[in-house]
Order: C-alpha cells, then structure tokens, then sequence
C-alpha cells in the first residue's frame, strides 16, 4: 500500500548552513535529492521515515572539479553530470561508464552520486568503482568537517559512520594510475539492480571491489595480494570466492554469484592484459 502523503513533512533549507542547523534543531530528518529509491518506497508503503529535508536547492553541494590533483565531485552531481563530464571521463572513466547504466536517462537525471552513496545498498553501481579509486566521503556538520575513507564508510548493511546531523557534502577522488574496468551484470543492462557488479584498476598494485557479494560493497584486498605477486588466475578466483559472502534472494543465488564473480575477474585480467580491447580504460 502506497504511504499516506498526508503525513509526510518536507522542509526546504535556503542553504547549506540552514540544511546543517535544521538537521541540529530539528530531526531526526532524511536528507533528500532525485529521490529515485525513495519515491519507490513511498509507492509501495515501506518508508516509514515521515519528515525529510529537500537538498535539490543547494548549490554548495553542486559541481564537479578539480582541486590540485584531487578531482572532487560534489553530493547532487546527478549521473548525467557524470557521464558528460570532461574531469570524469578523463581522470575517472569507470565511474562514467557506471554512471550508463544506472537506470533509464530519467533516472540519470536526477539520481545523485551522493545519494547512491548515502542510500548504502551493496547493489549501488557506483560504489565499487569508488572503493577501487580509494575515495574519500567528505562530510559536513555544524561542529565542522570530517573526511572518511571510502572503505571505512560503511558498517554494515545500509550502515554507514554518518551521524545523523552530518550531510555528504562531496566525494573526493585522488589520481588512479592504472588501466580501469568495470562491468555490471543484471537481468538487463540498464533499469536492473545489480546481480554482480566489479570496478577494478590493473596496476602494479591491483585494485578490485564487487557489490552484491556482501552485505556492503567489499575490496578483495586477499585477491588483489595474489595477482600482485604473481600468483596464477586460478589461484586468484580461489582466493576471491573466501572474501565474498553472496547470499540467495529475488534477484539471483549465491552459487550463481559466486560463478559470476570468479569470472568477472577473469575478463578483467584478460581485457586488461590487452591494450586493445575498449573496456580496459586507461586515463590520459
């Protein structure tokens, strides 16, 4: 059953100081943007939260650029914003490419990167291609600013260390050496969740992250040791099977995402072995 509208309060802050004094003054509130899970959640009755705060209007929270050698890309960035973006396609490709198949182009529109990292699903396809570009979640509170690490971020499943009057403010990425992949593996290219999802970096130190594997999207840190040291493939895929924790649901099984993640790492060792092949990307 489709919640009751009736009882729903949204509070529109002026500015970013106004979201944090409200957060303060006046929660528990839910920070709000394209709302592309939470309208879903409203229609099928499984929001229980009833007030909101709306960040459409911030534009502190906007834009995409560079600061030094760290490329920042603000909370509301939307992923059309992403994949158009000339920073992003050069410093960042695999998070353009993610950014195509979130969804239809409506979603695009007004699905934000600070939302896909907030709403902590382990299905978010964004999220393993900022665990491998080792980004940093910077968050803002009226006691001041705190910056977490993209792997520390999450405790659990959809939990994060945010407090409640903290707002992701932007993510901050520093430069990723190395040949980018990434690949999402879903009923449908696009406007499906994620049954497997893989961001990784061939470098001299391999980077690789999977969502839907775990209860958060998860480094192989283990996987990434033996590809490092020269271990074989085979050695490799065995090692990745014992650092993910699959489980059965709607969507697909846990043997099956096991077989696809084992996989997945295969093709990306391969593409990226090979110049030639289009989804081994490499920034310029």
């Amino acid at each position: 059953m489709a919640t009751a509208l009736s009882r729903l309060a949204l509070l529109r802050p002026r500015s970013l100081d106004d979201a944090l004094h409200m957060l303060r003054d006046e929660g528990p509130l839910v920070p709000l943007a394209g709302c592309t899970d939470l309208y879903v959640g409203l229609h099928f009755g499984t929001v229980s939260e009833s007030r909101f705060l709306d960040l459409q209007g911030l534009r502190a929270l906007r834009g995409i650029r560079l600061r030094g050698e760290t490329l920042v890309i603000g909370a509301l960035a939307t992923y059309s914003e992403l994949i158009a973006s000339p920073l992003v396609r050069r410093r960042l490709p695999i998070l353009a490419e993610a950014s195509r198949w979130v969804g239809s182009p409506q979603i695009q529109n007004r699905g934000t990167l600070g939302g896909n990292v907030a709403n902590a699903s382990p299905a978010g396809d964004t999220l393993p291609v900022l665990a491998v570009a080792e980004a940093t979640v910077l968050l803002r509170s009226l006691d001041g600013e705190r910056r977490v690490p993209f792997g520390a971020f999450y405790t659990g499943y959809r939990q994060t260390v945010m407090r409640p009057d903290e707002l992701i403010v932007a993510i901050e990425v520093p430069p990723v050496e190395g040949r980018q992949w990434f690949r999402k593996v879903g009923t449908r290219a696009a406007q499906a969740i994620s049954k497997v999802v893989m961001a990784a970096v061939r470098a001299p130190r391999p980077r690789i992250a999977l969502g839907s594997v775990a209860p958060t999207v998860v480094r192989l840190p283990r996987t990434e040791a033996v590809l490092a040291g020269g271990g074989t493939l085979a050695e490799a895929q065995a090692v990745l099977l014992g650092e993910i924790q699959p489980i059965d649901d709607l969507r697909s099984t846990a043997a099956y995402r096991r077989q696809v993640s084992a996989n997945l790492l295969a093709q990306f060792w391969s593409d990226t072995g090979r110049r030639s092949r289009a989804r081994a990307t490499e920034p310029r």
